[in-house]
């Protein structure tokens, strides 16, 4: 790997990458530091202790209880994104423009524009939200702080625009990333002082060490896994030029949804404690969050049940195997023992299931199980199953981005 380093900075291009991407991310890091004027951050840290608004922190880096000028992350462009994905299923227009890269690059802007808009009406919520952490309420002061808050967003959104064009991997991801990561050597240091006072003893250290590299492992294998379906291109004779005859195959991923479907079953289960955790007087919001505890065993069962249906819902929008069908039968391509058209794509409908149902519930375990070894150790995990989930897939993502650089100069990368 040392190696592969050095190749990379030999390459002036691929250096100044690097040096680019990680001069975007000492900026957002620096950006999670500067506040929003007009709020006192202490009330925001008592009022954010919720598992919702928890979740946001984590995805911010800490900016959300910094109550920085980049407390909304990048939520709303990934928020945005998923939308105009979802549209582009429904809305046949939308489809047709996705099919050329002109159409794209329209979607692309409209994503933006969207993301402005998503990004004005959270911050004009929170802004209002929080309402007893102003120094001074006004209308004003609220406007102040959702224009600050959109536009920490808007910059946000831009900077991982820049790392696409001139960085290494995806800049959102990176983004995410680098919030995520922020977090990791806190935990670590707070797992050494639990053992060190002899809270913890050092064998269940261990087996928690032992733990995360399983996990981390388990999380590549699904990230990673796919099932290669071969089809063979028919021989075609134009002039005197023969095209076609070769053998290629259609990578069916298992974890086609991403962390996608955890965000939304964690979402929907959080967002009534949240609610309750605003009313501790109450004794009908008492009862929610009783229900809605996270340590509860009924909890953890709706809540892999729920990835278990957002994984196979997100998994049938984003694979269109009619469309795969009817493209292969356009270009002359077939899977063996088929015939193109129906049976084709009924062929992969039924392989995208099975792997997709096996997905599925290996989502569901990496989601609940760290929560019940924090259960049973008492301890607190430096990184839970959304941002592993989210850590391991960027660093793919780069270390495939880089390699591919590397190979396109005649070096050999990471991946032998």
């Amino acid at each position: 790997m040392i190696e592969v380093m050095k190749n990379a900075f030999r390459v002036e291009d691929l250096r100044k990458r690097i040096i680019f991407t990680l001069l975007m991310i000492v900026v957002f890091r620096i950006g999670t530091h500067v506040p929003v004027p007009g709020i006192d951050t202490n009330i925001i840290r008592e009022l954010s202790s919720g598992q919702l608004l928890g979740f946001f922190d984590v995805i911010s880096g800490g900016a959300f209880k910094n109550f920085s000028i980049f407390a909304m992350s990048i939520t709303p462009y990934v928020n945005a994104s998923i939308i105009m994905q979802l549209l582009t299923v429904v809305i046949p227009k939308l489809e047709e423009m996705n099919k050329d890269a002109d159409g794209r690059k329209t979607i692309a802007s409209i994503s933006r524009y969207l993301t402005v808009v998503l990004a004005f009406v959270q911050a004009i919520g929170i802004s209002m939200g929080f309402r007893s952490a102003y120094l001074d309420y006004s209308w004003f002061n609220v406007c102040v702080v959702a224009l600050s808050l959109t536009a920490g967003t808007s910059f946000l959104m831009w900077m991982g625009e820049q790392i696409n064009d001139n960085g290494i991997g995806n800049g959102i991801s990176i983004m995410i990333f680098a919030g995520i990561v922020s977090r990791l050597p806190f935990g670590l240091i707070s797992i050494f002082e639990y053992i060190s006072v002899d809270l913890v003893r050092i064998f269940v250290g261990l087996a928690m060490l032992i733990g995360a590299i399983l996990m981390v492992a388990s999380v590549v294998m699904l990230n990673e896994g796919q099932r290669r379906v071969p089809v063979q291109y028919a021989k075609r004779v134009v002039g005197r030029k023969v095209y076609g005859g070769q053998n290629t195959h259609i990578p069916l991923r298992v974890n086609q949804a991403g962390v996608i479907p955890i965000i939304f079953a964690m979402t929907i289960l959080m967002f009534p404690g949240q609610i309750a955790s605003w009313f501790p007087n109450s004794a009908g919001a008492v009862s929610v969050s009783n229900f809605f505890d996270p340590n509860k065993f009924m909890y953890q069962v709706v809540y892999a049940l729920l990835i278990v249906f957002f994984t196979f819902f997100y998994s049938a929008i984003s694979l269109n195997v009619i469309q795969i069908a009817d493209d292969l039968k356009k270009y002359g391509g077939f899977i063996p023992g088929l015939r193109p058209g129906r049976p084709t794509s009924d062929h992969l409908a039924k392989i995208s299931q099975r792997i997709t149902l096996a997905g599925a519930i290996f989502l569901a375990l990496i989601a609940t199980v760290p929560t019940l070894l924090m259960r049973f150790t008492s301890l607190q995990l430096a990184l839970g199953s959304t941002s592993l989930l989210i850590v391991v897939g960027v660093v793919l993502d780069s270390v495939k981005s880089l390699e591919s650089q590397l190979m396109m100069r005649n070096y050999q990368g990471f991946l032998k």
